[in-house]
């Protein structure tokens, strides 16, 4: 079997992904918080998140990205480590290549858009 993240909620699997960017609410302060994960190649990891977080936020200001809400705590589980999001947002690509984010009801989804898009710039920027 293939690895891959598995995302839930209320003990529904949402989807399995290849790639996460986990932004929790907190992390519009303190962009320390974000947490990233992949199944890729760990070389182009950066470049992918980066991508990621670029896309969603470009296509949230254009009005064309389709995000998803979930009441409760989501659930993302890679190999042995686990992590659960109570507030916040999951920006997320499918085996398929199929981008996905799914955030929690009353969240300022620009700003954690944002802050994921920030902190992915920077962290490519300081590899270059």
């Amino acid at each position: 079997m293939e690895k891959e993240i598995i995302i839930t909620s209320d003990d529904q699997t949402l989807m399995r992904s290849e790639s996460v960017i986990i932004v929790p609410e907190k992390a519009v302060q303190e962009a320390g918080y974000i947490q990233m994960f992949t199944v890729k190649d760990s070389a182009h990891a950066k470049h992918e998140f980066h991508a990621m977080a670029q896309m969603a936020y470009f296509q949230f200001q254009d009005e064309e990205l389709d995000i998803r809400e979930i009441e409760a705590a989501v659930h993302i589980v890679h190999g042995d480590e686990s992590f659960e999001l109570v507030d916040g947002m999951v920006i997320c690509r499918d085996r398929a290549g199929e981008f996905q984010v799914l955030v929690h009801p009353m969240q300022n989804r620009k700003k954690l858009l944002e802050a994921a898009y920030r902190y992915c710039t920077r962290w490519v920027r300081l590899d270059i």
